[in-house]
């Protein structure tokens, strides 16, 4: 397994992200009906129709966004593969600027030679806080 063809994988989704065009977003997803999709405040999406959706509203609603990404974590085993990050987000949508951070994780599975996206999770945080021990 080519851990190094997954992160292309990651980072085509954040192009495909922050160009904001449906079809390469298309192109890094599997389109079956297990794959999910969190986005931050949004209920689950299941299967590819649901995400794709999303992602067209999200794509309509959205003048620009940008992502630096920071501590990215790629692990593998055998034809899935899954990578942890921090999304650093400038945005516009509606005529608003912001600056936000996300934990999100992507797993992946492989596809002949490719890696598809089936499963997105984003949920946002109070950075510098470290989150509290379960006792």
């Amino acid at each position: 397994m080519s851990v190094e063809a997954a992160q292309e994988s990651n980072a085509s989704f954040y192009r495909a992200f922050e160009t904001l065009d449906l079809a390469a977003m298309e192109r890094v997803w599997a389109h079956g009906e297990h794959v999910k999709c969190v986005h931050p405040g949004w209920p689950l999406l299941c299967g590819w129709d649901a995400v794709r959706a999303s992602w067209e509203a999200i794509f309509r609603s959205t003048a620009e966004i940008q992502f630096t990404l920071t501590d990215v974590r790629v692990s593998a085993h055998g034809d899935v593969a899954w990578i942890t990050c921090t999304e650093n987000i400038l945005s516009e949508a509606q005529d608003r600027i912001s600056v936000t951070s996300v934990l999100a994780t992507n797993v992946f599975e492989r596809d002949g030679a490719e890696w598809r996206m089936i499963h997105h999770h984003a949920s946002t945080f109070l950075p510098g806080r470290a989150p509290r021990p379960i006792q």
